[in-house]
């Protein structure tokens, strides 16, 4: 296991003493930013500082009096896993006039309060640096009518700003991911895959309006997260005649027996002269064109609503810890800023940079400057417009490539959320570039007794929302059967593999890689795509199924826990899988607010468990009613769930029961997420581009054959910090510990100490990461998809 880097900066010396903080939420709700004031407060009390919660937003911090409310540990206490926030949000017209806003700094003054921690949109983050930059006027306005005393000038003389965008739109320039887009997604997906089967019962077409603002953001990635036929956005209106185009894919799509169609529209959708396109436009057309049975159905603030995703919960709880940092680090110079999520990296960028590049898309879209209003969007929302035309709008065969080339997509290891939707995009793709795509069934097993059949566009529809493994998948490693899988490459002429999988697949890929000593068969492209629910594949950050498995373990540990509502004082012992990996039982106490969480990466004895059982005692005392502990299965093979949970049985005696709960399977069943949808699309796009350029480059024309044999052209495509990476599988191998079948050295281990601080335990936190203001780019280098993420 990685030692710890001496060389990294803690936060122990950065002091919150004197300080007082307030934390407000503007303008419309989001899931997860309970989440975020929940650990904004936390962190906070945890330097040292006072914390205030500003109640219905601005119009509290105008009206003043109890909307200010000073915050304890325990007033945030079950608030992680309620949607919404709960201390209110107002939009208020008040506080957009000088006068409100004087009123504002009189409240704050009182209180003595100069640091703000602001959830919201644009708009509420623009007004609070307006009111930062008239701060030190507005007190001397305050003194000359003896409102307050003159040396308040000098002791509050400087407003500190930060801000962390809380829209579930994600129209904020600079983050990958707002606060409760993700939480969003979930709804309009539950709702989209609700629909699907009722549309195919009676072959209906289904016209679905979601939520966005001018953002095309929730339309374009629910599309691509369910296969839609079409979608409508206001950063791309369709061409002129884009009617008959639409109409003639759907009928194209019923002609190929396909039962249902589904048209995702934003609310904002636009032709080319700016016109707005509603779904009753759409459904009228399709009625008047086709004939067919076409329902409407209007998600409206349904999206808002709902417990928010693990995604939310992590992100909303990390930057809400980031803030307080920022806070801390900040002085009279320090422009205020914004925390943004790049990759899975928080970062914090100026606020009006960022401001004023949102504000330029809407420029951009008025002026009829349309691809500059996607480029504005981020290189994110461009890939997800580039993969979604890729895998929606299949070419006519006369105007595809032809390669003459046999790529073969396979799944290998345990069943993952997302492998289909990866297999899918692998195929469409393929086909796309002129490949010919054969699936092999049942993973290497099925590849050496020859189960290799050829697939087409139409094979795969539906595919993306579909759990498990449709090819079927094995465990086995090939190198036993080496010889009989070179044999059915050779018969079936397969000139690349795409290998979808967990560690199975990463110990495959270095098989085939030293067999290509004996087999030619085996020099070929060869990449291979991270799928797990463990997250334990070396090489990348994330894996696919990971997110799915983490939502499954937030959602029932959310009703475990409900389970004990009003009942005497409990603690649950969840038992978690993921292998030696402790990423599903340290990530997922993150996101369910756990007070411990056992792992095999972070040893623990005897009398760390005596530790957490006091400690957890002490805060049944208290205040909590229920505590929850989290187990990886292969964390210590002495302490196991059950010794755990007789033990604190017996040392909670009088204060609190025990119970026990192994989550088993139902971790890795269930449909993919919209993260894990998404990811396994982009990534396998990307890899079959890949592929393409490989096959290319490695094609000798005089012999008429593909030959690649160097280390390149046998890679894992992995997501590191904030980058796309294809990485050679040989040079991963010192990154590996083989023995337990995890990475030498895990990011999320960073995470750790924040799940303890937020459990109120004495800990350090690594800040090395942190602390650099950034600026907003707006080219990223080519292979930073950061937000995979969507």
């Amino acid at each position: 296991m990685a030692q710890p880097d001496t060389k990294k900066i803690f936060f122990e010396n950065l002091s919150g003493a004197g300080k007082a903080i307030a934390v407000l939420t503007s303008g419309g709700d989001a899931q997860g930013m309970n989440a975020a004031v929940r650990a904004v407060v936390r962190m906070g009390l945890y330097v040292g500082a006072k914390v205030y919660f500003i109640h219905e937003g601005y119009q509290g911090m105008v009206d003043g009096g109890e909307n200010i409310e000073e915050a304890s540990w325990e007033s945030v206490s079950s608030m992680l896993q309620v949607g919404g926030t709960v201390i209110g949000s107002a939009r208020c017209k008040e506080f957009r006039c000088h006068e409100g806003r004087l009123k504002a700094a009189h409240n704050l003054v009182l209180q003595g309060i100069t640091n703000l921690c602001v959830i919201g949109g644009d708009g509420s983050l623009t007004g609070a640096n307006l009111f930062r930059e008239e701060w030190s006027g507005l007190l001397t306005e305050l003194v000359d009518q003896g409102l307050i005393e003159a040396d308040a000038v000098q002791k509050y003389s400087a407003l500190h700003i930060v801000g962390m965008v809380g829209s579930i739109d994600n129209d904020f320039c600079g983050t990958d991911m707002t606060i409760g887009t993700d939480s969003a997604l979930h709804r309009i997906i539950e709702v989209v895959d609700a629909i699907m089967t009722t549309a195919q019962s009676h072959q209906r077409t289904f016209v679905l309006e979601v939520m966005g603002r001018h953002c095309g953001y929730l339309a374009l990635v629910s599309a691509l997260a369910c296969g839609a036929d079409w979608v409508l956005i206001p950063e791309m209106p369709p061409e002129d005649g884009w009617e008959d185009k639409m109409c003639k894919k759907l009928s194209a799509n019923r002609a190929g027996m396909k039962r249902l169609n589904i048209i995702i529209v934003a609310e904002g959708a636009i032709d080319q002269n700016n016109r707005p396109i509603t779904t009753e436009n759409i459904k009228n057309l399709v009625v008047k064109c086709l004939g067919f049975d076409t329902r409407v159905t209007i998600l409206g603030h349904v999206q808002r609503g709902g417990t928010p995703s693990a995604f939310d919960r992590i992100l909303a709880s990390r930057m809400g810890v980031e803030a307080v940092l920022a806070l801390l680090e900040t002085t009279a110079n320090t422009p205020a800023c914004v925390v943004s999520l790049r990759g899975n990296q928080s970062v914090r960028l100026p606020l009006m940079e960022c401001v004023q590049m949102t504000q330029e898309v809407q420029r951009a879209m008025d002026g009829k400057r349309f691809e500059e209003a996607v480029k504005l969007r981020g290189r994110s929302f461009e890939n997800n417009l580039r993969t979604y035309k890729l895998l929606a709008h299949r070419k006519p065969e006369s105007e595809l490539p032809v390669s003459n080339f046999n790529v073969a997509v396979l799944n290998v290891g345990a069943p993952a959320a997302g492998m289909n939707a990866a297999v899918r995009s692998a195929v469409r793709v393929g086909i796309s570039e002129g490949h010919k795509m054969f699936a092999v069934s049942d993973g290497f097993e099925g590849f050496y007794k020859g189960q290799i059949r050829e697939v087409k566009w139409a094979d795969v529809g539906g595919w993306t929302g579909q759990g498990g493994s449709l090819l079927g998948t094995k465990r086995t490693l090939p190198a036993k059967h080496v010889e009989k899988i070179a044999e059915q490459m050779r018969m079936n002429n397969i000139n690349a593999l795409l290998i979808v999988g967990g560690f199975e697949a990463f110990e495959s890929l270095l098989q085939l890689y030293e067999a290509r000593t004996t087999y030619e068969e085996f020099c070929i492209p060869m990449c291979m795509l991270p799928a797990t629910i463990s997250n334990n594949v070396p090489g990348t950050d994330l894996s696919i199924g990971a997110d799915t498995a983490l939502n499954a373990i937030v959602e029932t540990c959310d009703r475990i826990k409900q389970s004990a509502s009003g009942t005497k004082r409990r603690v649950f012992i969840i038992e978690t899988m993921g292998g030696y990996c402790g990423y599903l039982a340290s990530v997922g106490g993150l996101a369910a607010g756990a007070d411990a969480a056992y792992i095999y990466e972070e040893p623990f004895d005897i009398k760390d468990l005596q530790a957490n059982v006091e400690h957890l005692t002490e805060k049944m005392k208290t205040s909590i009613q229920r505590g929850l502990v989290l187990r990886n299965e292969n964390c210590n093979e002495n302490y196991t769930t059950d010794f755990i949970y007789q033990l604190y049985s017996e040392e909670g005696k009088g204060v609190f029961d025990s119970r026990k709960n192994v989550l088993g399977h139902m971790q890795q069943g269930g449909a993919p997420s919209p993260f894990d949808r998404n990811f396994g699309t982009k990534i396998s796009a990307k890899a079959m581009q890949w592929v393409t350029k490989k096959l290319t480059e490695t094609f000798r024309k005089d012999e008429g054959r593909v030959f690649a044999n160097m280390e390149d052209s046998c890679c894992l495509l992995g997501m590191r910090r904030r980058a796309l990476v294809f990485q050679p599988v040989v040079q991963l191998k010192d990154e590996t510990d083989f023995v337990h079948r995890i990475p030498k050295e895990q990011w999320w281990l960073k995470l750790r100490p924040l799940m303890k601080i937020l459990a109120k335990y004495k800990t350090s936190y690594d800040v090395s990461d942190s602390g650099q203001l950034e600026h907003v780019i707006r080219n990223r280098p080519k292979e930073s998809d950061a937000s995979v993420a969507m």
